[in-house]
């Protein structure tokens, strides 16, 4: 036939299997991993704001406190919302990092821009406890801002029982949830 490439007669041609559809479903569902480069992207995007905000409140602050040096107790509160942003950037951070390293594939970096191993995740569990240690460090730090603006000691004896109650409940959870499995949640590695 003059239309066929050559090498391949009737004798050359391959017949493939059919598709069976457990085999089609896995082909989706593998497809599908791709979806996770949605948060991955809207989570370093929401990481980069709070970096650009915090970096904004900082110049603002040091613009107001040497306009209003005086009281310095009221200023701190200004670069504790600092600390806050910068911390909530870098738990946004670390988020994506772990979406894309248990959905999408591992983080391989040589040399000086090598990914730290505590931030390597194994697992679902793993990113659990990373965003959990850091919204309880957010939520510390967010306390004492509380503490250093309020004059009420009732508000802020209120708040602090609130905080114990979350950072005890998260820490049971870590400690006692999902830990049966050391692959549980992890996704395809290529």
């Amino acid at each position: 036939m003059p239309n066929e490439p050559e090498g391949e007669g009737e004798g050359a041609k391959q017949e493939t299997a059919p598709v069976t559809r457990e085999e089609s479903v896995e082909r989706v569902l593998g497809w599908s991993l791709r979806l996770a480069y949605v948060p991955v992207v809207v989570l370093l995007l929401a990481g980069l704001g709070a970096f650009v905000y915090g970096t904004a409140l900082f110049v603002h602050s040091v613009i107001h406190v040497a306009d209003h040096p005086f009281p310095v107790d009221k200023q701190i509160g200004l670069f504790l919302q600092d600390v806050d942003l910068f911390l909530i950037g870098a738990t946004l951070l670390i988020a994506a990092v772990g979406f894309y390293e248990l959905f999408i594939r591992e983080i391989r970096l040589e040399g000086p821009t090598r990914i730290p191993t505590w931030l390597e995740m194994r697992d679902l569990n793993d990113l659990k406890a990373r965003v959990i240690a850091m919204i309880v460090l957010v939520v510390s730090v967010s306390f004492v801002e509380v503490v250093v603006d309020t004059p009420s000691g009732r508000q802020v004896l209120d708040l602090g029982a609130g905080i114990a109650a979350v950072v005890v409940a998260l820490t049971v959870f870590l400690r006692l949830g999902g830990r049966g499995s050391e692959n549980t949640g992890s996704g395809p590695r290529q």
